[in-house]
């Protein structure tokens, strides 16, 4: 697949534009909000199941947005939160099955570890069940010294 045929998007923080009107690439109407819920369905166990509500949501406090698209087909997604100094979070990293192993998800990563606004934060989180190997490949390493604590809120 040629590079120049997936269109990746770097949104304004808070990704109105998608949160709001739907759109996606050369800012034309493609529900976008839509296609990312749809995504995110279809293709993570550990954001299936959100409403759109929740979606935008989300994306109204995201600092950092970042869509990849071939044609009006939504195919990748990414976000992160971040102080702009000290830590940030990368979240909702996922790319369309039938798209992986086509770069699309390094060109997300680089595009949002490459945004000013995270270029210089001093440390980058983020968690992974079964990708790992492919954040290793981009420089995160496990640290070992640090453990993933959790609240459960909602009772599933």
């Amino acid at each position: 697949m040629p590079k120049n045929k997936v269109k990746i998007i770097r949104h304004r923080s808070g990704a109105i534009g998608m949160r709001l009107l739907g759109l996606g690439p050369n800012l034309l109407p493609t529900r976008s909000l839509w296609k990312l819920q749809r995504l995110l369905d279809q293709h993570s166990f550990w954001a299936a199941g959100r409403s759109r509500r929740n979606l935008q949501y989300k994306l109204s406090y995201s600092t950092i947005v970042v869509s990849a698209w071939i044609g009006s087909q939504l195919v990748g997604f990414g976000r992160a939160s971040t102080d702009g100094v000290f830590r940030a979070v990368l979240w909702d990293i996922v790319v369309s099955t039938e798209w992986q192993s086509q770069g699309i998800g390094r060109r997300l990563m680089e595009t949002i570890l490459t945004t000013p606004t995270l270029s210089h934060v001093e440390k980058v989180y983020l968690m992974t069940t079964k990708s790992s190997g492919f954040y290793k490949q981009l420089g995160f390493t496990d640290t070992g010294d640090q453990e993933l604590l959790v609240l459960n809120r909602i009772n599933t």
